[in-house]
């Protein structure tokens, strides 16, 4: 798109009439001036509702041009730029991206010009120099709802230290870590902050690396806020164009606003993709208002943090024990020589077969994690002739959702697994096992929290932790020390009974 520049405004070149003047780029203005609000505009409150909060592209607002304008020449729509160039290197302004990789350019047939693109956040559709991304600029829409959370749950005595901790984070509009092992309730300790959150009118988002937590996520806060109008937004949802003051999202979705939430509270900080994208990462700092909240959630800190929170330097609270008063179970290390060659080579190394041997004979499930998907494909034969009822699943699995519900109603004894089930799945009684604990794909963080999916069940609340390897890492060390770590705080603070 194109514009003509006037003294105090620009026009779209669709709606010139006869107007002489040199049309230009967005990204080729300097400094464009913003309008003033005209406080006796009748805005478009549809308009109002679909675009506040948000930073969107022309062809996603099902609104005409001429409506927009309108409301830009009094103030409560503005026109941004989408790429620019600063005669160094380029930016663009929806996700940050400032790497030269990432762009590329065309003859562009709109601006008749060589033209510039993000490929990074290409899948949100392209945003270019001569792109202009559409804000709202008015007033945002006021809520309030009282009394809304319907919960007739109760809380354990430290699940409700970390409600307060998050309400005070809310209230004061400051930044919270809440670090709670796995299967301590996260998602019950934020109702209560939420609920404050509603009742002051503040916009809140939870967002969360992975879709299949969105899905799960939306269904549990619905029913215990049923007055509030909740979105949940992934890829190709049906919420993507209503406004709400709850919004549920992947934090792919944060791409798309702009200065929208008074709350942001990240679940699963240290998951990928949200821990390596700095893409991501910077969306989330676009998306919530300059003086707002932000929240994260995590059972596995990066290192830097876990010594902030030590060292009193981060605004924490640690939540290091269970809801159901049971001690975090605590892998054992078990070297089994070199595993990947005996793979390779046609064999599974013979402690590993006595461990699924042994699960197998007690009817206990169990997860059998590998760091590669061509290796676990490799082994899977192996572990059939002993019962063939044992699969394997990968992200890239088309059935991975009947495996995983297959494993849910028992119907599969062992599931060979990557890390694609590391976290957000929970099976009640169940032992783990991984294959190859040295691989780099085992992080600290990804063993933690394989080490969780072990006894989260009130009624099965023990099991058995097993890294298999071919050398101890630092990873695996640290994983441990954590879970023992945990272990120890919470009998000092007598939330465990054992």
């Amino acid at each position: 798109m194109l514009f003509l520049k006037k003294d105090e405004y620009v026009i779209p070149q669709q709606l010139v009439k006869g107007e002489a003047g040199e049309f230009v780029r967005i990204t080729d203005m300097t400094n464009p001036k913003r309008l003033p609000v005209d406080s006796n505009f009748p805005f478009n409150q549809n308009l109002q509702l679909f675009l506040s909060g948000r930073k969107l592209l022309l062809d996603e607002i099902p609104f005409s041009l001429e409506e927009i304008h309108n409301h830009y020449l009094h103030g409560y729509v503005d026109y941004r730029q989408g790429v620019i160039f600063d005669g160094k290197r380029l930016y663009c302004c929806r996700c940050g991206n400032k790497d030269a990789v990432f762009f590329a350019s065309f003859h562009c047939a709109r601006c008749k010009k060589k033209c510039w693109y993000c490929r990074k956040c290409i899948m949100m559709g392209r945003v270019s120099q001569c792109t202009p991304l559409i804000i709202w600029t008015g007033p945002t829409p006021n809520f309030s709802f009282q009394k809304s959370l319907k919960w007739q749950g109760t809380l354990s005595p430290s699940q409700k230290d970390a409600s307060i901790k998050i309400k005070e984070a809310v209230r004061e509009r400051k930044e919270l870590l809440v670090w709670a092992v796995c299967g301590a309730g996260k998602t019950e300790m934020l109702f209560e902050g939420i609920e404050e959150a509603m009742q002051s009118g503040k916009r809140t988002a939870i967002a969360t690396p992975r879709t299949d937590v969105v899905l799960e996520l939306t269904p549990r806060f619905r029913q215990v806020f049923p007055d509030i109008p909740i979105a949940s937004l992934y890829g190709g949802s049906e919420d993507r164009h209503r406004y709400s003051p709850l919004v549920i999202a992947t934090t792919h979705q944060l791409l798309r606003f702009h200065e929208a939430f008074d709350c942001l509270i990240i679940d699963e900080v240290d998951a990928f993709p949200y821990s390596a994208d700095e893409m991501l990462q910077t969306a989330a700092e676009l998306a919530r208002k300059k003086n707002s909240s932000l929240i994260f959630l995590t059972a596995t800190p990066k290192e830097v943090w876990q010594a902030e929170c030590y060292r009193g330097k981060r605004n924490c609270v640690i939540l290091p024990a269970r809801f159901h008063r049971h001690p975090l179970p605590i892998p054992s290390f078990v070297w089994c020589g070199n595993w990947r060659e005996k793979v390779k080579k046609g064999r599974i190394p013979s402690k590993i077969l006595q461990w699924v041997k042994s699960r197998l004979e007690t009817g206990k499930q169990a997860l059998l994690f590998f760091p590669h998907i061509e290796l676990m494909e490799q082994a899977l034969p192996y572990f059939q002739k002993m019962d063939g009822r044992i699969e394997a699943v990968h992200s890239e699995d088309p059935n991975r959702k009947e495996k995983v519900q297959a494993m849910r109603t028992g119907n599969i004894p062992i599931l060979l697994t990557t890390t694609i089930l590391e976290r957000g799945v929970t099976f009640p009684n169940i032992d783990v096992a991984i294959v190859g604990a040295e691989d780099d794909t085992f992080t600290e963080s990804a063993l933690v929290q394989i080490a969780g999916r072990v006894g989260r069940s009130p009624q099965f609340p023990t099991g058995d932790i097993t890294f298999f390897h071919y050398g101890i890492t630092r990873a695996m060390i640290r994983s441990r020390n954590q879970l023992l770590r945990m272990n120890r705080q919470a009998r000092m603070k007598g939330l465990i009974d054992s």
